[in-house]
């Protein structure tokens, strides 16, 4: 099939040339190769700039080792760069949790492992810094949201401070970024300070910003020559991040300070709506005719209900980045992206996901959004479910119905991992393995014992035997030859080689997927405790394996209990 390339955003001089553009205002760098499609940051950056009336160009993956000519070879752009190291952590990307360098690249043409550097947020930045020092960069993306402030760096085992500092970026996007991309560059196409933007960090001479609704945190340095100075900073970020309403964060950094401005709200249902409904061709541009993009393959028949998360897991980073609110897509926004993907060409009738963040929160939130303003918990589901959340997956179920009455539809599969914690077994249940479920039912209990699990802010595995009692139920009643697989994390904190003794034996004759070697990732509590080796809200020292020879005796016990 031959696709025009005017209906992707430019990427080379040829293709500004063919729309008869000199300049652009924005050109986006990014580490991932562009493919034009919802789940890819860049893309829908690219988008809402150019549903604003900007013109936006994107540099795929550059080369940061030759001359560096694709940095010059769209010049300077009116208004800034934008910098981001592609959907994921450039280091998790790129390395095992025992930090052997992965021999492939899910984002990168034919899976090519060697098209990204380590930390591109930094690396981009400072080559664009060098050749047009006058020109702002904006950095954004997962990598950056999670290095916003003082954070653990595993792979390089110290801490390291924003990335504002090691990159010399002008400004630093976290979070989702639709409305605070369009604000950054009408403030800058009118003359004035971006300053005041909500949702971007940056770096300052002066602490004394925005009044008195400030949270002051330790320094850089004094999280250097005490650790527990670090733990007490997460705990007020988190705890901040948490809040409906939360206040501008500034840290010290050598004669410095990083200015952390308050989020916006989470997205309304028109605000995200107006994202996903943006003129995405949904396919990779057409420089990477003939190769295959496997993270493209993996999601291009896939659709995102809803953003957000409110599990708040010790080990997950996804309120830090999405946010705790959830923003749910109208039922319009989600059907109408479906109809989109029963008229692709390669479309044989199955949806791989219908999910998000956790499958099954799209529209359920505070019942008395008053309450929900003075409140800060992590978690609405740990230690138990907050009495003011609604759960009701009646919506949910109605919204299953109606995918499946779209013609073109065989079978819409739920990806996603399901929260169990919030449904005990009943219609939820017994419609997800008739009509979403491709065979092999996938949840995440991560672990069996009761000390790990408090740590990771999981239910109790009680819950999950609960669930796969009323699996085989269901299953025996209606006929389904279907698995429960679950999932496991190993070396998470507060896990000795006795509690994976113990997990071995509790789930002998049970059908496991995985375990996953606990992985440090930037802003999680779980990462925290490891760096730290306390927990930073109780003060109570914790074990974790740490050495290459714990972790993997850790995994031998797991794997011994199916030879």
């Amino acid at each position: 099939m031959s696709v025009n390339n005017n209906v992707f955003l430019p990427t080379s001089a040829k293709e500004l040339a063919a729309r008869g553009w000199e300049w652009v205002d924005v050109i986006l760098f990014t580490g991932d190769a562009y493919v034009d499609h919802p789940a890819f940051g860049a893309a829908v950056i690219g988008r809402v700039l150019e549903a604003a009336g900007y013109r936006v160009a994107i540099v795929p993956q550059p080369n940061w080792r030759d001359d560096l000519r694709d940095f010059r070879k769209l010049g300077k752009p009116r208004l800034f760069f934008g910098v981001t190291a592609g959907a994921m952590d450039s280091m998790v990307n790129r390395y095992t949790a025992t930090k052997r360098l992965r021999s492939d690249d899910a984002y990168t043409p034919d899976n090519r492992a060697d098209m990204r550097p380590d930390y591109p947020s930094v690396v981009y930045t400072k080559i664009l810094k060098d050749i047009y020092p006058d020109t702002p960069v904006v950095l954004g993306g997962i990598e950056a949201s999670l290095r916003r402030l003082t954070h653990y760096d595993y792979w390089q085992d110290r801490l390291r401070p924003s990335f504002l500092v090691e990159s010399g970026a002008d400004y630093l996007v976290y979070g989702m970024g639709e409305k605070v991309v369009v604000e950054l560059a009408q403030a800058m196409a009118q003359g004035r300070s971006p300053r005041n933007t909500p949702q971007i960090a940056y770096l300052s001479k002066n602490a004394a910003v925005c009044g008195e609704e400030v949270l002051h945190l330790h320094s850089f340095e004094e999280c250097l020559a005490d650790k527990s100075k670090y733990g007490e900073n997460f705990v007020k970020f988190e705890t901040e991040s948490n809040r409906l309403e939360a206040r501008t964060i500034v840290e010290r950094v050598g004669q410095e300070y990083v200015v952390v401005n308050p989020p916006y709200p989470f997205l309304s249902e028109d605000e995200i709506d107006a994202s996903f409904d943006l003129p995405y061709t949904r396919l990779p541009h057409p420089r990477y005719r003939g190769k295959q993009i496997s993270a493209y393959q993996m999601i291009k028949h896939s659709v995102c209900l809803h953003r957000g998360c409110f599990g708040g897991c010790s080990f997950c980073a996804i309120s830090a980045h999405q946010g705790k609110f959830i923003s749910s897509r109208s039922e319009r926004s989600i059907l109408g992206e479906i109809e989109k993907i029963t008229a692709m060409e390669d479309f044989r009738g199955y949806l791989s996901d219908i999910g998000g963040a956790s499958a099954n929160m799209w529209r359920m939130g505070g019942v008395d959004v008053h309450r929900c303003r003075k409140c800060s918990r992590a978690s609405c589901l740990f230690p138990k479910k907050c009495l003011n959340l609604h759960s009701d997956h009646t919506p949910l179920l109605e919204l299953y119905g109606r995918i499946r009455a779209v013609k073109g539809i065989k079978k819409a599969f739920i990806g996603s991992g399901i929260r169990y914690d919030m449904f005990q077994g009943g219609e939820y249940l017994e419609v997800v393995l008739k009509h979403h479920t491709s065979g092999r039912f996938k949840v995440a209990p991560e672990h069996t014992e009761d000390n790990v699990l408090r740590v990771m802010r999981k239910p109790s595995y009680d819950l999950f035997e609960d669930l796969r009692r009323n699996f085989r139920k269901i299953c025996e009643k209606e006929n389904l030859p279907y698995q429960i697989v679950p999932y496991f994390i190993s070396s998470h904190p507060a896990c000795n080689e006795q509690d994976m003794r113990l997990l071995a034996a509790r789930t002998k004759g049970v059908s496991t997927e995985q375990v996953q070697d606990f992985t440090p990732t930037p802003m999680t509590l779980s990462t925290t405790i490891y760096y730290t080796g306390i927990n930073p809200y109780t003060g109570e020292k914790i074990y974790t394996a740490r050495t290459r020879e714990q972790k993997q005796r850790q995994k031998d016990y797991f794997f011994a209990k199916e030879r």
